[in-house]
């Protein structure tokens, strides 16, 4: 579009983007208009909404980066960034604004890396889900702000320990051979979370997200779940519990493609502890109750590590520019990874898709399930695989893929009803009756195929 803009036009527009790139802190009115513009910038690959509000107002703002902004295409996988969940950890915050306007301008200017990205993935940036926190930790003033000060809600909650409590169902399901992916929430779960908790279970219910960060501050390490333990006895701060997910490897491949491509994460000294690859287990760090990174995993289809990313939970303006040149390449590798494993259509003989099918990977106990649309996504690391997709109805269907390094495996899967026959009537002639037959018991022999769940 700039291309067609008369020539003192263009120029003034780069000044107008170069002011809105400058690293300063956004109180909750500049966000909004720092959101707004760039869609203003990039209009046709854009979209900004509201997921919600806080418990004072604020609105839960997302801007969605799509080549059809608002649409879900078939076998495109969605994205996000949620950052400022603890009011005064404001880096991610920061963060997110310019990667927001680094994919503008780079999709503007023609960029084939940012290009192919929007136009192959459905990314959604939440800059601050904790916006009225922030406002009281700004309120205090760059030399005075207290380590703890507007870290929670306005009611004083602290909203990455205000989640449903899913790893206590998983742990005792896993005691019995149950699930630990798709755990139903309890029946008063509404009732015991704030505001913004529920917009968020509300907003993640709605899109099947496939992969996610959460950005946090006052370390320098990406954290992957389990971030509960299951041994309650060392609940304690900093105890060392290692708790490792079904797709543990998955998950530290994830977390070292942000440690190894940010500017000093994966050197592994930073804030005063060590971390070797620059990466950590939740709970072998210590063991964090309803957070809302192994609510991602336990509730739906998403992959979600949090990301520590200051040692300083309110760094000076003067060190924006050093860390966004620090998280930039990192920020974009990782949306790239969300392109990896399989995925692929899950329908029915005629071609409808089917929502709600299970794939099940053979010796990966956790499942995914495919979306509105019959589309599935799911990450594996580069190997071979057997794979099933079942359904209630359908017969299931079993398939071995092989899974490269690169791009995606797209995996089919045409599922066949699942149809028991009935036994033939007898007939009889006019009005006489065969005794015999009335009497023999007659026990249909079983058509049933494949495995149903």
């Amino acid at each position: 579009m700039a291309r067609l803009l008369w020539p003192p036009l263009r120029v003034l527009l780069l000044l107008e983007v170069a002011a809105a790139v400058s690293f300063l802190h956004h109180r909750y009115e500049e966000m909004v208009q720092a959101l707004f513009r760039v869609q203003n910038e990039c209009p046709y690959v854009t979209r900004v909404y509201s997921v919600g509000r806080s418990v004072e107002g604020r609105h839960l703002y997302v801007l969605e980066f799509s080549d059809h902004p608002g649409i879900h295409e078939p076998l495109e996988p969605e994205f996000k960034y949620v950052g400022n969940m603890h009011g005064n950890e404001v880096l991610g915050r920061e963060l997110l604004l310019q990667l927001s306007e680094f994919l503008c301008e780079e999709y503007r200017r023609g960029s084939e890396r940012v290009t192919r990205l929007i136009h192959d993935t459905r990314i959604h940036i939440m800059p601050s889900m904790n916006p009225d926190g922030y406002e009281v930790a700004a309120k205090q003033g760059p030399d005075s702000i207290g380590y703890l000060t507007g870290r929670n809600n306005a009611n004083g909650v602290d909203l990455n320990r205000n989640f449903p409590d899913l790893n206590t169902f998983m742990y005792y399901n896993g005691e019995i051979s149950g699930p630990n992916h798709h755990i139903p929430l309890p029946d008063n779960w509404k009732s015991q979370v704030e505001p913004e908790t529920l917009a968020v279970i509300q907003w993640i219910s709605n899109y099947n997200f496939v992969l996610s960060a959460n950005l946090h501050g006052g370390a320098v390490v990406a954290n992957y779940p389990y971030d509960k333990s299951q041994d309650t006895r060392f609940r304690s701060h900093r105890r060392t519990v290692n708790t490792p997910t079904p797709d543990d490897k998955l998950f530290q491949k994830l977390a070292k493609t942000y440690s190894y491509a940010h500017g000093w994460m994966h050197r592994g000294w930073n804030c005063g502890d060590y971390f070797a690859d620059g990466i950590t287990n939740g709970a072998s760090w210590y063991s964090l109750s309803k957070g809302m990174q192994d609510f991602n995993y336990l509730y739906t289809n998403c992959f979600e590590i949090t990301l520590e990313l200051s040692c300083n939970k309110f760094p000076p303006k003067e060190d924006l520019e050093r860390q966004w040149m620090a998280n930039r390449e990192a920020l974009v590798a990782f949306i790239e990874e969300i392109h990896q494993g399989i995925k692929g259509m899950v329908s029915d003989e005629n071609n409808n898709g089917i929502a709600g099918a299970v794939i099940s990977v053979q010796g990966i106990s956790h499942d995914v399930t495919s979306g509105a649309m019959g589309d599935y996504f799911r990450l594996l690391l580069p190997g071979t695989y057997t794979v099933t997709a079942s359904a209630e109805g359908y017969q299931s269907q079993t398939v071995t893929i092989t899974v490269g390094p690169a791009a995606p495996s797209l995996v089919h899967f045409q599922l066949k009803q699942d149809v028991v026959r009935k036994p033939p009537e007898r007939k009889t002639s006019g009005s006489r009756m065969n005794n015999k037959a009335l009497q023999k018991k007659v026990v249909p022999r079983a058509t049933h195929q494949g495995t149903q769940r």
